[in-house]
């Protein structure tokens, strides 16, 4: 059990809640879904002195899609809501299926992107779908705002780009290109309730031919301290044309760059021969959503 008191708050509006969280971000943490900040408190990772609740502020809710910008994403939006959303599951797919398999339902209902992101772990599950879709975060404080390229977030184990009185307000997700897609693959002990033992996000946009490769992204979790992307294999696969020698290279090259560690739930040698066989796969569906994409 936490042993000191935990002060509580729950805002009734974005404005008070930053209005609060600026006063107190030294000693805040903030609570929207809690699945896992629960967890660390109980552990005595954390110890707060206060929990701001912003779990029913609708100004954090929502999901909408404009052609320019693509797929917006509010923080406080619920994973369930993001696994449903007919928006998110026709302009985002690999995103609706990431959080599909995120956690149980009860989770999916509790939890936001916010969290599973702000977490900061790298065997998260939304992350590398977030890399691949090249997402642009909207950062928010009291009187202000900024933007950050997600692949500039995670800094090192459990530690973000965050600043002190920052939170995730928004994510952004640019429209795909006509011959473009994304895709997710994990690999887990069973089918459902279980933390991945790694996963991989990629995105793959082919050039006018359909055979050529214009932009390939990477982006791996549980090979390192934090999830993030092969821009090494990345930039040999540009170029390249679609084929064995294409899946090879991209299949050897996040090998390479992959940094795995021995856990509870895999060993690193086990991790780095499946990273390539995800890889592949993973690609592999991108090319198959593409060509479903054109018809």
């Amino acid at each position: 059990m936490h042993s000191e008191p935990i002060e509580y708050e729950k805002p009734a509006s974005l404005r008070e809640f930053e209005s609060i969280y600026a006063a107190k971000a030294e000693d805040a943490k903030i609570l929207s879904g809690g699945t896992d900040l629960h967890v660390l408190i109980k552990e005595k990772l954390l110890a707060p002195r206060l929990l701001i609740d912003i779990s029913d502020l609708p100004e954090l809710r929502g999901i909408s899609y404009d052609p320019v910008r693509g797929v917006t994403i509010m923080a406080g939006t619920k994973i369930a809501e993001i696994e449903r959303s007919p928006l998110v599951k026709e302009h985002a797919p690999a995103l609706a299926f990431a959080a599909a398999n995120l956690g149980s339902n009860q989770v999916r209902w509790m939890a936001t992107m916010a969290g599973n992101i702000c977490h900061a772990s790298p065997a998260a599950e939304t992350p590398p779908v977030l890399l691949a879709h090249d997402c642009e975060l909207l950062i928010a404080r009291q009187g202000g705002e900024r933007t950050l390229p997600i692949s500039r977030f995670f800094l090192s184990y459990r530690k973000t780009a965050l600043e002190t009185g920052e939170y995730v307000k928004a994510f952004r997700l640019p429209p795909l290109p006509a011959r473009a897609a994304v895709s997710y693959r994990f690999k887990g002990l069973r089918k459902a309730m279980e933390i991945d033992m790694l996963n991989i996000g990629a995105y793959l946009e082919l050039g006018e031919d359909g055979t050529s490769v214009n932009e390939v992204r990477l982006a791996m979790g549980s090979v390192g301290p934090v999830t993030y992307r092969a821009v090494v294999t990345e930039q040999k696969l540009k170029g390249m044309r679609i084929g064995e020698e294409f899946f090879a290279a991209a299949c050897d090259g996040v090998v390479q760059e992959a940094t795995p560690i021995d856990d509870v739930r895999a060993s690193a040698q086990y991790r780095n021969r499946v990273i390539g066989v995800l890889t592949r796969r993973a690609l592999e569906e991108c090319l198959h959503r593409i060509g479903e994409r054109r018809g």
